[in-house]
């Protein structure tokens, strides 16, 4: 219940966008225009953001809303899962992000984590696509498909950090590290070590 209200606001929002893409009527444009607004002063209200910052968040993009894409990549040697630590949280993630317009979500993830942790890698297989809403990550003011888990052939390279990352480490399933939950849980990468145990394990979705 603590967060019925973000989700509502995103409703809220995804609404007046799409209504403001595809409206000709001046009037309806106004109707989607204060819709908007709305959700910026529901949003304000419930956090410490400052107004107009909201507003830029809810007014950088136009047409019709879909989910965000985020892509990681599931990458074991020895037994281990290759992580790197972000420095934006000072916490470990699976080396990925946002799916780049013009890459495929393999190619997206060769690229990132060469760029995040010096490694090249082979995708193989696609492991699992979640939605943010159905696990327990913390709320954010997107709607995210968090993740796209591709699971990656180490062929070369070596740990090196980059502009996002401080550090780059494997970790046994019984030794995570403190996560960077905005990014990946706890339940979902003892999921991905289930793929490990079993590799003909099908892929999950949702």
């Amino acid at each position: 219940m603590s967060h019925l209200w973000l989700e509502w606001t995103k409703r809220i929002q995804a609404i007046a966008q799409s209504g403001l893409a595809f409206s000709k009527d001046i009037y309806d444009i106004e109707r989607y225009e204060e819709l908007r607004e709305i959700s910026v002063e529901i949003m304000a209200a419930h956090t410490d953001l400052e107004i107009g910052k909201i507003r830029e968040l809810f007014t950088n993009e136009g047409g019709y809303q879909t989910p965000k894409v985020d892509v990681r990549g599931v990458v074991f040697k020895d037994g281990r899962i290759l992580m790197v630590k972000e420095k934006a949280d000072d916490r470990w993630a699976l080396p990925g992000g946002f799916c780049d317009i013009g890459l495929s979500p393999s190619e997206n993830i060769v690229k990132e984590i060469k760029e995040e942790s010096g490694y090249d890698v082979y995708p193989a297989r696609l492991l699992a696509l979640l939605d943010k809403n159905k696990h327990p990550h913390p709320p954010e003011a997107y709607h995210y498909y968090k993740k796209i888990f591709i699971l990656c052939e180490l062929i070369g390279g070596e740990a090196t950090v980059s502009g996002e990352t401080s550090d780059i480490d494997f970790f046994a399933e019984e030794q995570l590290p403190e996560l960077s939950t905005n990014r990946n849980t706890e339940s979902q990468i003892r999921t991905l070590f289930e793929f490990l145990r079993n590799p003909s394990k099908e892929t999950i979705f949702d």
